[in-house]
Formats: structure tokens, sequence, C-alpha cells
């Protein structure tokens, strides 16, 4: 993934750029709003562009690049919340970062470019385990994330619930040999971190099937053990 550029979407501290760095990506741009985060990331990532109110931008007037990450907010999707759900103010935003990749796609190919040029190729979503069961019916949330990702490559394509009425903890979507999504829940007690802490991981290439290279690492690797018997 060497030579790629990002643009990080309520960044935060910075914890997709850092990951950019340590993976050879470059980190070009970042949206944020509060001002301590934006502080921080400035002596961390000097070179990073800072942007802006992510309902103020649009996306094909930013830097074009690679890759559109973000952990929109989770409040309303978390099980320790209200529940509001994607209707919610906080966690609704996660349809800007949607509208901000298509206008940045769309921008891209007005210009010319087409099929593994046509940025961003990627897009990185991270959330609570919770979206998988906020929405009405339950679990409505996630299928609206899935099928406003999809339609981002394909404007007529809908997303069913799953026949068990539950979503599991991984899956994958595949259009064809150019598209794939898939996502993973992953815990950050085994990547590291003294704690418990489940989220959701999501990838889509809009351009070719390599999600699944991307986000279900083998077991041998650090981070992942296999199981011991």
């Amino acid at each position: 993934m060497s030579g790629l550029t990002m643009g990080s979407l309520f960044d935060g501290i910075g914890g997709f750029p850092l990951a950019a760095l340590r993976s050879g990506i470059t980190p070009v741009w970042a949206s944020e709003i509060e001002a301590f985060p934006i502080e921080v990331t400035k002596q961390r990532f000097p070179s990073m562009i800072h942007v802006g109110d992510i309902t103020k931008l649009n996306g094909a007037e930013l830097p074009p690049v690679d890759i559109i990450c973000g952990g929109s907010p989770c409040q309303d999707l978390s099980v320790a919340g209200a529940r509001a759900g994607l209707a919610g103010a906080r966690s609704g935003l996660f349809m800007e970062q949607v509208r901000l990749v298509k206008e940045m796609r769309n921008a891209d190919i007005q210009r010319g470019r087409t099929a593994f040029d046509v940025r961003p190729r990627f897009m990185a979503w991270e959330n609570v385990p919770g979206a998988f069961s906020s929405g009405t019916p339950k679990g409505e949330d996630f299928r609206i994330v899935l099928e406003e990702i999809v339609r981002v490559k394909c404007d007529s394509v809908s997303v069913p619930r799953p026949d068990s009425r539950r979503w599991e903890s991984a899956g994958r979507i595949l259009l064809g040999a150019d598209f794939s999504l898939v996502w993973r829940c992953l815990d950050a007690q085994y990547w590291g971190v003294a704690q418990r802490r489940k989220r959701i991981f999501l990838i889509a290439d809009f351009a070719g099937r390599s999600a699944p290279k991307i986000l279900f690492v083998p077991e041998s690797l650090p981070g992942n053990p296999a199981p011991s018997l």
C-alpha cells in the first residue's frame, strides 16, 4: 500500500494518519472541529492540511486522495446511548463521509480518470459494534451503511438484510471484479492495548477485489495469533 495518499475525516488526535505513516501511506489532509485534537495533530503531522468542518466541505474541491478514512461519531449507535442511530445528529454524519467520497470520485471522472485511477479508490469506516443492532428494525442502520457505500459504485444496488436477521461480526460484498467491501469486528486487546475495546472496521475497494486481502489478515501475523489448542 506504500505510495498512496489519505484523507482523514473525524480525525481526532490522528489515529488514522499515524497508521497510514506506519504503512507507507501519506496523510494529506484531515477534517476535525475540536481545537485540542487539531493542535495535537499539527504537532505530530506538520505537513498535513486541516480542512475544517466536514459539513462545509466539497469533495470536488479537496485535494484528491487514494483513501478516505473516517470513524464517524458513535454516540447514537452505541448500546450505552439513546440509540438514535443514523437519524441522530452525530452518527448521521456518516452520510457526509459518503457524500464527500462521491463528490471526489465524480470530479475525478470528469477530469477523465477511469477505473483504478479514480480517487478515492478506497474508503475505510470505523465504529462501535452497536451499529450491528441499531435502527428499526433492529440492525437497519448497518444495512443502510452497507447500501450507501455500495451505491458509491452502483446506485441501483440494494443491500438486503441477512436471512438470520442479524449481522455477523465479519462479512463481505462483491460486485463483479471491480468492487469489494468487507467488515470485521476487532478487539483492541489483541492489538497491543491493555483493554477490551471492540470496533467494526470496514474497507471498500471501488475498483477491485482487494478489500478482503486488506482486512482479513492471516492468523500467522503478529497481533492476531491463532487460538491455542
